[in-house]
């Protein structure tokens, strides 16, 4: 089965790398906000039109030129696909990139009449060629001796001063036959705990984090005071875009641990189908925060495509059903105790006292089940 990868790759270039690299990151920038702006003055401008528009664009800036032609033409894209997101209320509307915000550009990997592609990934020598770049030095997954893979695009980041590499590739993943599964897991994902599971493990969100919220919040307070344009208001941001990447990794880090344990313990792990963004926009400003920081869409993201990776299946029960509401002990629903703040409750019915979170995931196994079953049935 083929699969779209990403590898990501710290890179370490030399001064005159580093202007080209913030050559072309200014330059997809540039395009990106022209196009902005002239969307904004015709609503019905096309993408066919901005690629045609471009060519007297590079006319008018001859430094344009200088510049791989794809990351021209991948910025036009993702403004375009930054407002059909819009348009479906997937996000906001888009907004002008700035300098002091993550930087990036993404090219395109392209063969020649010679069958040599543009891009390269060396991991004997650990070295990167992109398109108009010179070999760049690059660290990451000492584990893999070679690099044999279709690639696809690959997608420069600047981040906190450090500069990034994401290479996308086409690879070939090889799966057995779905066996007969031993285990099956129901995942309640929440607010308090991250993730509580129908065998009772709950796992709470990372308590590291609030030293560094803080201390971004004293950076937020300093900068507002520094005055623009001073050499000390630029530490200030490069010191906020640190402690934020810090912020991230450790979460990704979090989440893959979480993620990675699950799927390999289960063959079966049961899900709710939420939907986090509407929740966020929803939510309360202190449960919204938690949303946000809990990142649960990156959560049932990595448990789709892990279960891909381990041949594991992944069941997602409907957005609407009711698992906190509803008695795993005798299915009789309790309207009362939607609220959030309702951490246990006893069923009127039966009188059997629940833990929310348990509760929930029980009644998501259970769901879970039911769905599995239907698959069994299809097959027999």
């Amino acid at each position: 089965m083929l699969i779209y990868k990403t590898y990501k790759f710290r890179m370490y270039p030399d001064l005159d790398q580093v202007q080209k690299l913030n050559s072309f990151l200014g330059t997809k920038r540039f395009i990106y906000n022209y196009y902005l702006n002239e969307k904004e003055k015709n609503k019905n401008l096309t993408f066919n039109q901005m690629k045609q528009d471009l060519v007297f664009l590079k006319d008018k800036h001859h430094w344009l030129k200088e510049v791989d032609d794809y990351i021209l033409l991948n910025a036009l894209d993702d403004l375009e696909n930054a407002y059909k997101r819009f348009y479906n209320k997937l996000s906001g509307k888009p907004k002008h990139k700035s300098y002091n915000s993550i930087q990036s550009y993404r090219t395109s990997c392209k063969k020649d009449k010679k069958g040599i592609t543009n891009i390269k990934v060396d991991l004997e020598n650990n070295v990167i060629k992109l398109p108009k770049l010179d070999e760049i030095k690059i660290k990451g997954y000492r584990k893999l001796k070679e690099f044999n893979l279709k690639i696809i695009n690959a997608t420069v980041l600047k981040e906190a001063g450090k500069y990034y590499v994401l290479v996308l590739v086409l690879e070939n993943l090889k799966t057995e036959p779905l066996k007969m599964p031993k285990s099956i897991v129901g995942v309640d994902l929440g607010v308090k705990d991250i993730i509580t599971t129908s065998n009772g493990l709950k796992i709470q969100k990372i308590k590291e984090l609030k030293k560094l919220e803080n201390k971004l919040k004293g950076l937020n307070k300093w900068l507002s005071r520094s005055k623009l344009g001073r050499k000390n208001h630029y530490k200030i941001i490069l010191k906020i875009e640190k402690i934020n990447q810090k912020i991230k990794n450790i979460r990704k880090t979090y989440n893959h641990l979480i993620t990675t344990n699950l799927i390999k313990e289960n063959d079966i792990i049961v899900i709710e189908n939420l939907k986090i963004n509407p929740m966020i926009i929803d939510a309360k400003d202190k449960i919204a925060k938690y949303l946000y920081n809990t990142s649960l869409n990156e959560i049932i993201h990595n448990l789709r495509y892990k279960a891909t990776w381990y041949n594991k299946r992944i069941y997602q029960v409907s957005t609407y059903y009711p698992s906190s509401q509803l008695c795993s002990n005798c299915k009789n629903k309790n309207s009362k105790v939607k609220d959030l703040s309702v951490r246990e409750w006893e069923c009127p019915r039966c009188h059997f006292v629940h833990d929310r979170d348990i509760n929930a995931s029980l009644n998501i196994l259970d769901e879970g089940l039911k769905l599995y079953l239907k698959d069994l049935q299809k097959f027999n």
